[in-house]
């Protein structure tokens, strides 16, 4: 069952698919990759994601990681969702592109936004270059990040990748937050 405002506004991706909810061991585990530099745990994670993503996968073309602004990107030294989405192309041979869609803008952190707030915190965030454009057209992308909470970011990724061209975008997380209705 969706809720009201899920229905008024369908997000722009078709499906979404992840590994776990996001809480206990699998929000320790991503913490432990985004913010304690245990990039050897992207291995293990993305490989987690092959199974609960094979339809996703097979289905798609391309695989685009969400990016992070340059200045995220200097802070942390990776980005965990490229990291994942690298994972994933070395294991199933998808093409992964991690630099036809750029964040140009520099978003304040998600956490304790609103949806509204996020989908206005997110406008213009993400920008495909032409040279991108030619790359991406008619493409069905599978979008990768570490976790979807309440999707605002996928969705604003996949708006962009879909003016940009692609004929469907899908996502496929390692984890979901999930809230009670």
């Amino acid at each position: 069952m969706h809720s009201p405002a899920a229905i008024a506004q369908p997000p722009a991706f078709n499906r979404a698919r992840a590994v776990a909810i996001y809480d206990g061991a699998a929000r320790d585990l991503v913490h432990r990759l985004k913010y304690n530099d245990r990039t050897e745990l992207a291995e293990a994670l993305g490989r987690m994601m092959l199974r609960p993503g094979a339809e996703l996968l097979a289905e798609a073309d391309l695989i685009i990681p969400v990016p992070l602004h340059r200045f995220r990107l200097w802070q942390r030294r990776f980005n965990q969702a490229a990291a994942l989405a690298q994972v994933i192309s070395r294991h199933t041979g998808l093409a992964c592109d991690m630099h036809l869609l750029k964040r140009v803008k520099s978003t304040r952190s998600q956490v304790g936004l609103t949806r509204a707030q996020r989908r206005d915190n997110l406008q213009g965030a993400f920008r495909i270059s032409a040279a991108g454009r030619m790359r991406l057209e008619g493409h069905r992308v599978l979008v990768i990040d570490d976790v979807v909470t309440t999707g605002s970011t996928v969705d604003a990724v996949a708006r962009a990748l879909l003016r940009g061209g692609a004929k469907t975008v899908d996502v496929l997380s390692f984890a979901r937050v999930v809230t009670e209705s």
